[in-house]
């Protein structure tokens, strides 16, 4: 009985240094990415059991910094949105067969693929239009680009505070646009 007891508590000794070690490591993991510009939201509250950390994009952490508007975050989300799927490239296949092998499917089905095919080439006109609206101004495109549709921080994405405060001032100009369009 003695014995039993002592291997339980040597378990829950081992299972609490591991849960300590993990906690360390996640700690300084966040750490790192915050000193790279990477915006992470603090769990809410410190209770008995430890909550998992978030990664922000960083039109959210602009938003609820209060640095951007709801009606610029939004014409970014839209922006993002469509930058996402314009990269989207589907893999074409050698033949326009939908079942090329024997009868067995071998992907996606000949309507799903043009219908995918479709979709991309209208989120590349719409990002297209967004670029128009924006003048095909460089640095506003690559604004647009790195914090909407990459999700970075702009301190993430220009490399330090400096640089990142310049490209989030540009980001704004450039949302107001989006937004007013």
């Amino acid at each position: 009985m003695d014995r039993t007891r002592l291997l339980r508590l040597e378990r829950q000794a081992k299972a609490r240094a591991e849960a300590r070690a993990v906690m360390d490591g996640v700690a300084e993991t966040v750490a790192l990415e915050r000193k790279r510009g990477a915006a992470i939201a603090q769990p809410p509250g410190r209770a008995t059991r430890a909550k998992p950390y978030q990664r922000q994009t960083g039109l959210e952490w602009l938003g609820r910094k209060g640095r951007l508007s709801a009606e610029e975050v939004a014409a970014g989300e839209r922006y993002g949105a469509a930058y996402r799927r314009a990269r989207q490239d589907p893999a074409i296949p050698s033949t326009l067969e939908a079942r090329p092998q024997g009868g067995q499917p071998a992907g996606q089905s000949l309507k799903a693929l043009l219908s995918q095919a479709h979709g991309t080439a209208q989120a590349r006109d719409l990002l297209a239009a967004y670029r128009r609206s924006l003048l095909m101004q460089a640095e506003m495109v690559s604004a647009c680009d790195l914090v909407c549709g990459e999700e970075m921080t702009p301190r993430e994405a220009a490399g330090g505070d400096r640089e990142g405060a310049r490209l989030e001032a540009v980001l704004r100009v450039a949302l107001s646009i989006l937004a007013r369009g």
